[in-house]
């Protein structure tokens, strides 16, 4: 996969979170390394942390989505 595909995938994903009408996703970040595409950022419930990558899975293509959102109460 090249840096474009890749930085494609990434934009793709952040603008699926960015229409989330679940507001915490929005703020979501989204970025690519070693053919991974990385969620970080804070949320309130596992619920919303796996609707998150659920999200983004339409568009990972072939990176592999690695869940790094934090759950707070």
């Amino acid at each position: 996969m090249t840096t474009m595909q890749a930085q494609e995938i990434v934009t793709a994903a952040s603008a699926l979170l960015a229409k989330s009408s679940v507001q915490e996703l929005r703020a979501l970040r989204v970025d690519e390394d070693s053919n991974e595409l990385r969620l970080r950022g804070k949320v309130r419930s596992f619920y919303h942390k796996q609707l998150a990558q659920e999200a983004v899975l339409p568009v990972a293509g072939s990176l592999q989505v690695v869940n790094h959102v934090d759950v707070h109460n």
